[in-house]
């Protein structure tokens, strides 16, 4: 999956080092010019579908509008959109819009022209939005950037339907199926029955593929366990909140989990998880539809038994990871008027439906309303696979990032450094008592908010 990799001052450093990726070579596709010219960096779809149709969509709003086009996909592959991002905010010229991960527009909000009039009239067409990109894309009162289709993804659970009916005991597709009407049990699916499902599957020899390292798939899933328990390390407003019994809860919980998880998830990387269900040796990760589509490809018979549906909940909640790209005007664009009035047109929910088709299911728009495009009904084999992919209302859950709500400042690098899975690291292969792990934290978050 796609991470930043980098801290926020890691990123402003290699600025430098990747000045010449703001020079990247453009495709250029004629159109007429009456209307100016408008350079866009777009991230590079981990589909390829997904790029065709978003090449397809540009280039005929450009057609329509008069605007010549220069279109790059730039790959998240090494941090490379990164590194364009970081080397275009020093040298203040490159493209006029670009694709921006997760933390970046706080990290270059002062560099982003103010979206508040697209996002006002948008809201206003679409309704409630997710409040975690408000989290991460609203700086000081002011949008800075649209929050993206292409790119933004949920990490609910994809399961193995076979595999934890017959030895955990659990229907997941009769718990969620593919419509509105949860099932019997649905009430029941919490971190208490994961546990022992866990368990099953482990003795059964198809352990839970939940890799506990510095990633985004780790930091993701440990994140809204955190949540889902309350266990806060940092407010809203910077202070240190990891002393609790919250969260000597969950880092006990974890210890629990853990004995019944591969031996070697602390040293997986980002795709460990993805090759452990496509082998057909887990029960369950959690992650996009990504995994699934790759096993459809290269292992069928695995692909036919995946469900995806919701996380577990907790004494807090349910909470769904989400990870979300924001299409971003920087305030040094040549076209400004062009490159807003493009993020508006991508933004509606035409386009959106198209994206969401085109990447299997994969892209998550940021409106409630458009949770019902038909792609994640029909998707599969099996059909409706996909279904509860994205937060339904009757989910009764909420999308999060980790390390919400602390100050984004401070949360891009609790998040990049996996403060919460090396204090589960501690706990599990230090045997650390939980109140020693939570004193490491508290050290370790000190030095962010001086930094």
């Amino acid at each position: 999956m796609e991470g930043n990799g980098f801290t926020r001052r890691g990123v402003l450093r290699a600025g430098a080092l990747g000045a010449a990726a703001s020079a990247l070579p453009l495709v250029n596709v004629h159109g007429q010019t009456s209307g100016g010219r408008l350079a866009l960096g777009l991230w590079d779809h981990w589909v390829p579908a997904g790029n065709d149709e978003m090449r397809r969509i540009v280039m005929d709003w450009g057609q329509k509008n008069k605007v010549e086009i220069q279109l790059d996909f730039i790959t998240s592959v090494g941090n490379k959109n990164l590194l364009t991002i970081a080397a275009e905010s020093q040298a203040k010229q490159g493209h006029d819009m670009l694709s921006f991960p997760t933390w970046e527009v706080h990290a270059k909000s002062e560099l982003l022209e103010p979206m508040d009039d697209i996002m006002g009239r948008l809201s206003g067409k679409y309704g409630a939005l997710n409040p975690i990109v408000e989290y991460l894309a609203k700086v000081e009162g002011k949008w800075r950037a649209v929050p993206a289709i292409s790119g933004s993804q949920n990490k609910p659970a994809l399961g193995r339907m076979d595999l934890l009916k017959q030895h955990a005991g659990i229907d997941i597709q009769a718990m969620f199926p593919a419509n509105a009407n949860p099932g019997s049990t649905a009430g029941n699916w919490n971190w208490d029955t994961f546990l022992k499902a866990a368990e099953a599957s482990h003795k059964a020899g198809f352990s839970f593929g939940l890799p506990i390292g510095q990633f985004t798939d780790a930091t993701d899933w440990i994140g809204s366990l955190f949540r889902s328990f309350g266990a806060e390390l940092v407010n809203s407003k910077g202070d240190i909140t990891a002393k609790s019994d919250n969260v000597r809860k969950v880092l006990e919980y974890a210890k629990q989990l853990c004995t019944f998880l591969p031996g070697d998830v602390f040293s997986w990387d980002d795709a460990s998880n993805n090759r452990a269900l496509i082998s057909g040796k887990s029960a369950l990760i959690f992650n996009p539809p990504s995994a699934w589509a790759v096993a459809k490809r290269d292992a069928p018979q695995v692909a036919e038994q995946c469900w995806s549906f919701p996380a577990p909940a907790g004494a807090q909640g349910r909470f769904t990871p989400y990870l979300p790209y924001f299409w971003g005007v920087w305030s040094f664009s040549r076209n400004k008027g062009a490159a807003k009035a493009l993020v508006e047109y991508l933004s509606q929910r035409e386009q959106a439906e198209l994206m969401v088709k085109a990447s299997n299911g994969y892209d998550i728009p940021p409106f409630t309303s458009m949770t019902d495009f038909k792609t994640w009904e029909t998707e599969g084999p099996p059909p409706g696979v996909v279904y509860n992919y994205p937060v339904k209302p009757h989910h009764n859950s909420q999308q999060f990032i980790a390390c919400y709500p602390a100050p984004p400042e401070i949360a891009v690098q609790m998040y990049n450094q996996g403060i919460q899975a090396k204090m589960i690291a501690r706990v599990v292969q230090n045997n650390e008592t939980p109140d020693r792990a939570i004193a490491w934290a508290e050290r370790e978050i000190e030095g962010f908010k001086r930094g």
